[in-house]
């Protein structure tokens, strides 16, 4: 009996929520110091169906002046489907949580900095992410604490 190849195909990309708040307008507008700008970011994956994988990748992009008004809130989720077969166990985490994560980043990295021109701020572009340094750690704490996915948190 010979073993089966592994199988890897991006079925679907799409945008699964998109959030932007700008609750000082128009006031926030006339501020000239630079916005302090905090970033969070997280994976999750689910399995749909035998061999089919949704990933979603959310970053939430905070931007504040003189560290209590908020300039501006934005919250993107990238998805996508992947069909991914005869890969299973860590293989198959580290494709969920590193390959698939990098298929994703950069359609999340250009609809975040698409919204913030939008939203008549300076464009922000969001540094490369090393989702594979992201999964060891994930993997680290996850021996440590037992389980669970922890937020990501990047300092701009």
């Amino acid at each position: 009996m010979s073993e089966q190849q592994p199988v890897f195909s991006i079925e679907k990309i799409y945008l699964k929520g998109l959030s932007l708040e700008i609750p000082g307008a128009p006031q926030i507008f006339a501020e000239r110091e630079a916005p302090k700008i905090d970033i969070n970011l997280h994976t999750e994956t689910r399995e749909l169906e035998a061999g089919i994988y949704e990933v979603v990748v959310t970053t939430t992009v905070t931007a504040k002046v003189k560290d209590d008004k908020t300039a501006f809130l934005i919250e993107v989720a990238q998805a996508g489907i992947f069909q991914i077969r005869n890969i299973s166990g860590q293989e198959l985490d580290a494709v969920l949580g590193i390959t698939c994560a990098n298929i994703l980043f950069p359609y999340l990295r250009e609809t975040i900095s698409d919204l913030i021109t939008r939203g008549g701020f300076p464009p922000v572009l969001l540094s490369p992410v090393s989702f594979e340094a992201l999964y060891m750690q994930r993997l680290q704490q996850g021996q440590a604490q037992g389980g669970g996915e922890p937020k990501i948190e990047l300092a701009r």
